[in-house]
């Protein structure tokens, strides 16, 4: 399944809340300013507003509970499936809070967007505001996102790409996650562009 010059990357996007980075992500395709194209969003959480995002997007929409799937096993094997069946080529976790086990087949094509500068304030309990009141409370100078290819583990894997915003005195969660989000919105299509060279490359 590596993609080849003659079509688009499909894509699978990856959401547990909000969908912004689903959002994202559709509006840079459609600006072509991304050789790919979303095949399938997978939703963890059956509530989550980025579901609504999709359907007014027209992606077709997958909904993966963990509790629905009993085990992590069956649950990783679920999705792993759904990723089959819809012949993606690359997974984008984009907000999915839900931790699974990625098959050998999907090892180096699954990645994940972290809103600080990993290895800090990543690990279990890491997300979202979590992260930039940690930020904050650590008194850090500067922090940022980090795009990642995602292992079993939370926020570890191999780094593609970080990008840097400061910390301003009188920072609150809002206001810094604002500023880390403007750069989330170009570090992960520049990090998948990357990804897509080399799969083209080593195909």
């Amino acid at each position: 399944m590596q993609p080849d010059d003659a079509r688009n990357v499909r894509l699978a996007v990856m959401i547990s809340g909000g969908g912004t980075t689903l959002q994202n992500l559709a509006e840079v395709i459609a600006r072509g300013e991304l050789n790919a194209e979303i095949v399938l969003v997978i939703a963890s959480n059956p509530t989550c507003f980025g579901i609504e995002r999709a359907q007014k997007l027209g992606l077709p929409i997958k909904i993966i509970t963990r509790k629905e799937s009993g085990t992590l096993e069956l649950y990783s094997q679920r999705i792993a499936e759904t990723l089959r069946t819809h012949h993606v080529d690359l997974a984008l976790m984009a907000g999915f809070l839900s931790l699974w086990t990625i098959p050998a087949g999907y090892a180096g094509r699954v990645l994940n967007i972290h809103p600080a500068l990993l290895p800090k304030f990543g690990g279990k309990g890491m997300h979202g505001h979590h992260v930039h009141e940690a930020v904050l409370a650590a008194g850090e100078t500067e922090s940022g996102c980090t795009v990642h290819f995602a292992d079993n583990t939370y926020d570890t894997g191999p780094i593609i790409l970080q990008k840097k915003v400061p910390v301003i005195k009188g920072d609150t969660p809002d206001t810094l996650a604002a500023r880390v989000f403007d750069q989330e919105k170009l570090a992960y299509p520049e990090a998948i562009r990357i990804v897509i060279r080399e799969m083209k490359r080593l195909h």
